[in-house]
């Protein structure tokens, strides 16, 4: 496999390798980012989903620059040699029986062709067309009808583009949508990776190539999430900001409405219950709504009724020449605080202890594409589980998954692509600035989300090297100034003395798996070691821990007693050996604790991965090992010990 490929830059032809390609960032992307709301139907927009079966077609060319050199947008791609079926969203890499697309790197295609109602193209003034990914691994280039619309660097956050002059523009209301997506990973991309070439032609093809990476799962790629086509007045609701507290029975939602097209005429706010009575009403671009008695947004098992949202509808009418316009936006707003102490994590003033999981968007044959039959399923044996919070190891979750997180109050740990940082390069000013640009896209999109309790801004990174310490200083103080009402951590597993990005953190996230990377098969170790990763952290520090990682793998049916590795029994051992010391530490400065893994995940091959990380404590099919009854019942445990609830909640309790 060669790296060379080119690209289209307009109308004109610009060649270049995909690395560098990779390391565009568009100019001004840090400064006055648009708005980036999620898309809904309402009086005033309609959404056209895209969701299905798409062309496809890998460039396999010696340097896989022939869809540039040849303008594969310019035409139906069909015309340009063979495509098959690809479903969207998905991943491409399990969909085929061709071993060539598995571990493919480089320039995919996909196209779909899409009739367009024809009030969309007409009108005086028309309405706003715009295009949006939910996301796509990892570099996209989009055309409409052969026009470039948008570039994106980036695959788990969303990205869009208004097309407006070019569909109607056209007399035709077909539009042919294309997509090249570049799977590259660098040492300045959020993940990093890197390639390595090999060179000895006696034991590789030429031009032989292989995509390294630094993180301990499967590189998956494809469009995502869903492709919608959705409509706004030409004078519309950009982008709506809102920040919650409450005392004294009173509920506050300071609001921040910007819009876009034309001066607003009027702009008024109502907000509604669940039960769709009006709470509090506003007016203007800047404002704070009360709330009588409020029902605060509580996590999951905390509150006899987790999750509570009220709606928040925006209303704006602006002149635009003739015309008079109105937009309307209705936001899903939850009111709640959180604030944490030198050794608390507290939710509106109440001290909250994270016993939840962490995930991966991951399963068999879609890989990491959404899919609501599994989302579903998850959330189902989250409840049952008795969890009531994961983090979004290790890159933002879809926003439909974030949706259900506010609606049945499961507290989230909102994490960046940010894994795999290791090599020193990648602490560079040109890794900063897109690391910077990334967090602005990830908080700009789930800002507004009460499920939201902290920001991670990386997982595992190398810092105990010496540019972490401005590279991490940087990230942090600047997600604080993109939104100060949160926490920010990032997750570690350096020495408590060695890490130079610790300092900057409002909690402390610890990775460690005691009797399994370290002194495997000594579970007898772990009292010790654990207790004193706690005591040292916090001697040092002074802030709140979680135990962000720990857990070992599993072969479901695979048994022994004494216990050993990778049988169902020893990971419960462990289990239970890390729970007695975090029992212990949980009374002092230790707030949470989330199990590695949810489920099974898969992973590039490797003698120590027999089919992925065995981990989870349910499998990649969502059935429970062993341990799941193991953390079943400590986790309802806890949940009686800590909840305003009748103490007859039992782990029994929850069935679907």
């Amino acid at each position: 496999m060669a790296l060379a490929a080119s690209r289209g830059a307009g109308a004109g032809l610009c060649s270049m390798p995909v690395l560098p390609l990779l390391l565009l960032l568009l100019p001004g992307l840090a400064a006055g980012l648009a708005g980036m709301l999620q898309p809904r139907d309402t009086p005033s927009r309609e959404r056209k989903e895209l969701s299905g079966l798409w062309s496809f077609r890998a460039d396999l060319s010696p340097g896989r620059d022939a869809g540039f050199a040849q303008r594969w947008y310019r035409r139906p791609l069909r015309q340009s040699g063979p495509v098959i079926d690809m479903p969207v969203p998905s991943s491409f890499n399990d969909i085929t029986q061709d071993p060539r697309l598995e571990n493919y790197i480089g320039w995919v295609w996909y196209e779909k062709e899409v009739l367009l109602p024809l009030r969309w193209l007409q009108g005086d003034p028309a309405p706003r067309v715009v295009l949006r990914f939910g996301s796509a691994h990892y570099y996209s280039i989009v055309w409409v009808n052969g026009v470039q619309v948008v570039e994106h660097e980036g695959g788990h956050l969303p990205f869009e583009a208004d097309i407006s002059s070019v569909v109607q523009g056209s007399p035709d209301p077909l539009c042919r949508i294309t997509v090249a997506l570049n799977n590259t990973l660098t040492p300045h991309t959020l993940p990093p990776g890197s390639i390595q070439y090999m060179a000895d032609k006696s034991r590789y093809p030429k031009n032989y190539f292989v995509q390294d990476t630094k993180f301990d799962f499967f590189n998956y790629a494809g469009i995502h999430r869903p492709v919608v086509l959705y409509t706004t007045p030409a004078a519309y609701i950009d982008d709506i900001t809102v920040t919650t507290t409450s005392s004294d029975s009173v509920g506050r939602v300071q609001y921040q409405v910007s819009v876009v097209g034309s001066t607003a005429n009027s702009l008024s706010l109502s907000l509604r219950d669940q039960e769709g009575k009006v709470v509090a009403t506003g007016d203007g671009a800047v404002g704070e709504l009360k709330v009588l008695n409020p029902n605060l947004w509580w996590p999951y098992l905390m509150h006899e009724n987790p999750g509570y949202l009220y709606s928040l509808e925006v209303k704006m009418q602006a002149q635009v020449g003739e015309v008079l316009l109105e937009d309307v936006y209705t936001l899903p707003l939850g009111i709640r605080t959180v604030h944490v102490t030198s050794t608390q994590f507290l939710i509106n003033g109440r001290p909250f202890y994270f016993h939840g999981v962490n995930k991966h968007e991951d399963a068999d044959i879609r890989g990491k594409g959404l899919d609501w039959p599994l989302i579903v399923k998850d959330f189902n044996l989250l409840r049952w589980l008795g969890a009531n919070s994961f983090r979004t190891s290790h890159y933002p979750y879809a926003e439909e998954i974030m949706d259900l997180c506010d609606a049945y109050g499961i507290a989230v740990i909102d994490e960046s692509p940010g894994v795999g940082i290791k090599l020193p390069e990648s602490f560079g000013n040109k890794s900063l600035q897109h690391h910077l640009a990334v967090m602005e896209e990830l908080v700009r999109r789930d800002k507004n989300r009460p499920s939201v309790v902290m920001w991670s801004v990386a997982n595992e990174p190398a810092s105990e090297l010496p540019p972490a310490a401005h590279y991490f200083k940087t990230v942090i103080a600047h997600t604080k100034a993109l939104d100060p009402s949160r926490p920010v951590t990032f997750v570690t597993d350096a020495n408590y003395a060695l890490d130079h990005g610790a300092p900057y953190v409002d909690v402390i996230c610890v990775n460690s798996y005691f009797s399994w990377y370290h002194d495997p098969g000594h579970l007898e170790v772990i009292p010790l070691q654990l207790t004193a990763q706690f005591d040292n952290w916090y001697k040092t520090y002074q802030k709140p821990i979680i135990q962000s990682e720990y857990g070992a793998d599993s072969v479901p049916g695979l048994h022994s007693d004494p216990p050993m590795m990778f049988t169902e029994e020893y990971q419960q051992a462990m289990l239970r050996e890390y729970h007695s010391v975090l029992d212990k530490k949980r009374k002092e400065f230790v707030v949470g604790e989330l199990i590695w893994n949810f489920a099974d995940f898969m992973t590039n091959q490797g003698t120590t991965r027999v089919l992925g990380n065995k981990k989870g404590i349910f499998t990649r099919q969502r059935q429970p090992k062993a341990a799941a009854f193991v953390l079943r019942d400590r986790y309802w445990k806890i949940a009686n010990e800590s909840s305003c609830l009748p103490p007859v909640i039992t782990s029994h309790s929850f069935y679907l």
